[in-house]
């Protein structure tokens, strides 16, 4: 189904009989394919008698070679057509014994994750689904506000492609207003204290135009800019912002990075509620401390909260 797909991605006509002589197999087995490919992957085949079948628009898919057309990457990429979320293979390679750093990407993934146990709708080959894995050698110090290090990275990268919109909401988010373009999945495996491995998860919404399974406000790159994007081109803005973010924080620690995060967090001074649990906190956004902890005015009085169980959310009253 996926060599098939690859030899659709070009949007133009295709017969079913070069299909077939391409694939080794009957007319009819292409029809039944292709039936498959829209039921599974989302995709909307058009067919016309006399020129054949062919997609309702062009795909660019991942690869290499286009990822690394931005600039060079120092890590490994791997890419696969479809796997069940890009933190779970990572995971799975971390333990396998796989060197890091190393890159995960998918076209799409049948169980992505979200914080908090949520799901990350991942249709095929319209969003991005990245998962980078670092060693981190140091103690804790090396962790410290490294969600929303990535967050910043993500930010500027889809304002310098044109969503001069996009903001940071503590601690993993990227919104458009108070719409969600992008999210941030970070997971620890190993000893913080000496040797670990951190993978940090990157949804974007970047070509997705609509979907019934999002029960939040959602945006993308495209409903923004009313065009579609090169993903390939996405990923190498990411990794060179990552590189040059991750070294200042390696060397600086988090503090270097606390005033520009801050200037670009949209609920600064917005009154909110702090989820956690069962546990409500209503207070005042402060800002965040030399940690990338969330500070918080409840009641008069700065408090300081952090967690990657908290959820925040706007007040009526804000």
């Amino acid at each position: 189904m996926l060599t098939l797909l690859k030899l659709l991605k070009d949007g133009r006509f295709h017969s079913g009989q070069a299909l077939g002589t391409a694939l080794g197999i009957s007319r009819s087995a292409v029809w039944k394919q292709l039936q498959h490919l829209e039921a599974e992957l989302g995709l909307s085949v058009h067919k016309v008698r006399g020129k054949g079948y062919r997609l309702a628009k062009p795909l660019v898919l991942l690869d290499a070679a286009g990822i690394g057309a931005k600039g060079p990457c120092e890590w490994p990429i791997h890419i696969f057509d479809s796997i069940d979320s890009t933190n779970a293979e990572a995971l799975r390679s971390i333990s396998g014994g796989a060197q890091a750093p190393f890159l995960v990407l998918a076209e799409r993934q049948t169980a992505g994750r979200g914080r908090r146990g949520r799901k990350w709708v991942s249709p095929f080959a319209d969003n991005l689904y990245h998962s980078l894995v670092l060693r981190i050698d140091g103690g804790m110090r090396q962790i410290e506000g490294l969600s929303l290090v990535v967050g910043l990275a993500v930010m500027h990268v889809l304002r310098d492609m044109g969503i001069t919109g996009a903001g940071l909401k503590w601690p993993n988010d990227v919104l458009v207003g108070e719409k969600k373009i992008a999210g941030i999945l970070l997971e620890l495996v190993g000893d913080p204290a000496d040797v670990c491995h951190v993978v940090l998860g990157v949804g974007i919404n970047v070509n997705m135009r609509s979907t019934d399974e999002v029960d939040q406000q959602w945006t993308s790159m495209c409903l923004e800019a009313a065009k579609d994007f090169d993903r390939n081109e996405l990923v190498g803005r990411l990794v060179a912002k990552f590189q040059h973010y991750l070294r200042l924080h390696q060397v600086s620690g988090f503090s270097a990075i606390q005033e520009e995060w801050e200037r670009y967090h949209l609920w600064q001074g917005r009154a909110v509620s702090l989820i956690a649990g069962i546990n409500q906190i209503d207070g005042v956004v402060m800002g965040i401390d030399r940690q990338g902890a969330l500070r918080l005015r409840v009641d008069g009085v700065e408090k300081i909260f952090s967690g990657g169980e908290l959820s925040l959310r706007l007040r009526d009253d804000s």
